[in-house]
């Protein structure tokens, strides 16, 4: 992983700038390789469900608007990888409040993997009734990926006259972004090869994953 103070600097004008950050090779090549393998593992244990959209008594399926599986991951019980990365986040949360003055207590993360043909349309991070989540952070497993590929992380933007904009972001190895979750609607867009990632979220209160169990 690149070098803390560097990148949570550049992370931190970033989003100050412009409400996201993309930092490629954040992840070596050796360290992605590590991180897909954990993913892949736990997906030969039959550990992934399909992801769903809502929250508490809402929550539901959707493959029409939602495509990805996910594993959530237990801060407590994971790879040797996975313990180092988690410590990276957490100096990084520490480094935001900081410098940011975000005031953000956890985190929380999974995995996710988009089979061909799927997508997520464009949403919001945070919640109606829970401004929990803070910051998005998605972290890119996919080698090799080329545009042709699809599967890119689209933001939409705004610009000075309010104005729309789209940027789009492809799942590139190593590749790191982050986003403030309550301000910036995003979508997925179609892959047309398997895509992995560890996506998370920096919140503004302790996680607790036990509904998701």
């Amino acid at each position: 992983m690149k070098s803390d103070d560097a990148v949570f600097e550049r992370c931190c004008q970033l989003l100050s700038d412009n409400h996201y950050a993309v930092i490629d090779d954040f992840l070596s090549s050796r360290e992605v390789t590590e991180v897909l393998a954990g993913l892949k593992h736990k997906f030969s244990q039959g550990k992934f469900k399909q992801a769903r959209i809502g929250q508490m008594e809402e929550i539901q399926k959707d493959t029409n608007i939602r495509g990805d599986l996910i594993y959530w991951i237990d801060q407590k019980v994971t790879f040797a990888i996975m313990h180092r990365f988690m410590k990276y986040l957490e100096s990084f949360r520490v480094y935001l409040n900081r410098y940011c003055f975000l005031n953000l207590k956890d985190y929380e993360m999974h995995y996710a993997i988009y089979p061909e043909g799927t997508y997520y349309k464009r949403h919001l991070d945070q919640f109606k009734k829970d401004d929990n989540r803070m910051l998005t952070f998605i972290c890119y497993l996919n080698f090799n990926w080329k545009e042709e590929d699809g599967g890119a992380l689209r933001l939409y933007l705004k610009d000075e006259n309010d104005n729309e904009n789209v940027m789009d972001i492809y799942p590139k190895a190593g590749r790191f972004v982050c986003f403030r979750s309550n301000l910036l609607e995003h979508e997925v867009l179609l892959t047309k090869r398997e895509r992995y990632s560890l996506t998370g979220w920096f919140l503004n209160q302790k996680t607790d994953l036990k509904f998701l169990k």
